[in-house]
Order: structure tokens, then sequence, then C-alpha cells
């Protein structure tokens, strides 16, 4: 550019104050056209190769060489209209030199602020234009994402950075999480192919939520497990029932303070909640060992009558008893019909395991594994 500016100086300089005679010659022309061949094959190489491996130095000099090529030409229509000027005898064509130089010179400083700011941009990590939002709507598309909190993008040398922060349900689990991660990269790379792409997810309340999605939702805040959760309406006012299962190597002081501290947040979080109460139970954190398997077929017989009992159960079977810590435990698979709902089948393993141990009051702990009709077929 410093070098334009003397150029357009000395133009102005011949075309206002001081006319200089030029000699257009043949070996000028053939010069002129050779470097412009060569220059057109170097800007085509350059470009290629800054192409395959993203290089800004590489494609810089391709532009500077194509910029030649232009600048050449705009020479040679100089020359060749001097030439014209003095076999027509027109006296103006005789400054088409100086005038030549002045559209060589503007062509050079409009590409150098070109290169200029895209150096600059590069420099101060600037994304391309219009990135940002492609990327916004490629991501909220991603089945799952709730909100594309925030997205930044940076350039350094030949690859590009992004950084996202996205809502998700705050009651996905971990593993889930992961999975939306990957995808929201692949819709990333869809934008920007070979961009480093780091994702954060946030947890947001889901305007689907329900009262039982909020109340798990506080217990996976504190990693805890809640389940059998059971609201009911006592004169317009939420009373909750709940199970939560903690260590069994806590005491119960620990584990008490723990479910209090629990309770508190759950009336925070969930104002309309008037009365929780919550049963304690232990997680296992040791393997057990059966001491023993028992066959006690007056037991099972026993416990096939009582199954009897119930219209909707088509039949018990695969029955296991064992001896665990001197205590009687038994399993076995029930076969229902196909439509009943998850409601329903709980309410019917729940009334059967208390009419198991009625009849066998020696039972300890009972597991019922119901299975459809069409699988038992099967």
């Amino acid at each position: 550019m410093l070098t334009c500016a003397w150029i357009v100086y000395e133009a102005m300089l011949r075309l206002f104050f001081r006319h200089i005679e030029i000699e257009p010659s043949a070996a000028a022309f053939a010069v002129m056209l050779f470097a412009m061949g060569i220059d057109w094959w170097r800007s085509r190489v350059l470009g290629r190769i800054a192409s395959k491996y993203d290089s800004q130095a590489l494609e810089a000099d391709a532009l500077h060489f194509s910029t030649d090529i232009w600048s050449g030409g705009v020479v040679v229509v100089g020359l060749l209209l001097v030439m014209a000027g003095r076999a027509y005898r027109v006296d103006w064509l005789r400054d088409a030199d100086p005038v030549a130089a002045l559209f060589v010179a503007g062509a050079v400083i409009s590409v150098s602020w070109r290169l200029a700011r895209r150096t600059v941009d590069a420099l101060l990590d600037a994304a391309p234009a219009g990135v940002r939002s492609q990327i916004q709507d490629a991501v909220s598309r991603v089945d799952g994402v709730l909100e594309v909190d925030r997205v930044r993008i940076r350039r350094a040398g030949n690859r590009y950075f992004a950084d996202l922060t996205v809502g998700l349900a705050r009651n996905v689990t971990f593993q889930r999480s992961g999975q939306l991660a990957t995808a929201v990269t692949e819709a990333v790379h869809r934008v920007l192919p070979d961009a480093d792409v780091t994702v954060q997810p946030l947890p947001r309340p889901q305007r689907s939520e329900n009262i039982f999605d909020r109340i798990r939702a506080v217990a996976t805040e504190k990693n805890l497990n809640v389940h059998d959760i059971s609201v009911q309406d006592l004169s317009g006012r939420l009373h909750v029932e709940q199970h939560i299962e903690l260590d069994e190597r806590m005491s119960l002081k620990q584990a008490h303070d723990q479910v209090t501290e629990l309770e508190a947040d759950m009336r925070r979080d969930v104002p309309e909640i008037s009365g929780i109460l919550t049963h304690i139970e232990s997680e296992p954190a040791t393997i057990e060992m059966p001491e023993e398997l028992v066959s006690d077929a007056e037991l099972v017989r026993r416990l096939k009558t009582v199954a009897a009992e119930f219209p909707e159960i088509l039949d018990v079977h695969e029955f296991v008893v064992k001896r665990v810590r001197g205590r009687m435990y038994v399993s076995c698979h029930c076969t229902l019909s196909d439509d009943l709902s998850l409601a329903r089948v709980h309410d019917i393993q729940t009334e059967l395991e208390i009419r198991f141990k009625q009849a066998a009051p020696q039972l300890f702990r009972v597991l019922i594994h119901p299975e459809p009709s069409t699988d038992n077929r099967r």
C-alpha cells in the first residue's frame, strides 16, 4: 500500500505537472505477457494448495499473483492506448500510461484492504459472518436440546474452535447428557466440518414437568434416588409419600439428617407440597452370598394357591427359594395380560407380595417379575 501511495503520487505528477513520453516496445509487451502467464500458473497452484491446507499465508500469496495478472493486463492496455495515440495523433491517449498506473494502484489497495481485514479477523479470533446463527439453528433442531444459551466461535491457525452452552432437561441421566453432547457436536460439524467443539450442558426445567418430575429433579440434584412416590390431595393440600435408598452403612442419624435436608429442599422448590413422609430404605453396599438354595415343594404349592386367587394372574412359575443371612427369600415370574396398565400391574405385585407373606410368615423378602402373556408363550 505504501508503494501504491508512491505510484499515485507519480501518476498525478505526470498527468498534471510533468509530461513524460513513453516508448512502448515489443520487448515490453513480451515481458508483460510472459509475466502474466507465470503469475496465472503460480496463483492457480498456490490457490489449490491454500485450499487443501486452509493456509491464509498461501491464500494471500495466491491472491497477490492473481492481482498481478489484472495489473499486468491494465499496463498492457495502457501501453496499447499510448501506441494508438501516437499512431492516430490523439494527444489525450498519450496519458493512458499514468491512468493505467492509477488503476493498478487502486486494484492493489483494494486487495490489500481485503487481506488486512481478513488477517485482523484471524488475529482477533473473529468467526465467519453468519456461521454463529447457522450453528444456533442446527443445534436447536437436535432432539432433546431445550435451548442454546451461548455459542462462541474462534479461529486459531487453520482450525475453528466452537464453545457451546446448551440447556437440557434437568432429569436426564449423565449417559443421556453425553449422547446429546455428541449430537450437538455432529450438528456443529455440519456447519464447520473440522471444528474442535466443546459442549457444556446446563440443567433446565421443562414446561411439561408434573409434580412427580419436580420431586425427582430435587432428589437427582442431590444425587439421591427416590421411588414409589405417592401424592395425595387432602382438602386442597398436597401430601407426598416416597421411598428413598441410602447407603446401608450410614447411621440412622446421618440418614435422617440427609432426608430432612432433602424434604426441606422439596418444599422450597415445590411450594404446593404441604407435607412429606419419607420411608428410608437401605441401599446394599455389599454382594450377598446365599447360604443355600431351598427346595420346598409345599411352600411353592401354597404360594401357587395364593396366586390362583387373583383373576388377572394367568400363571406363576420359576420359583426360587433361598436362604440369605438366615432369612428366607423367594422369587418368581408372574404372567399377566398384555394390555394391563403398569399401575395395575404394580398394585397386583404389591398385593400378591403381601398375600405370600401372610401365607408363609417365614418369608423375609419376595421378588415378583411380571411378564406379558405373549412373551410367556414364546
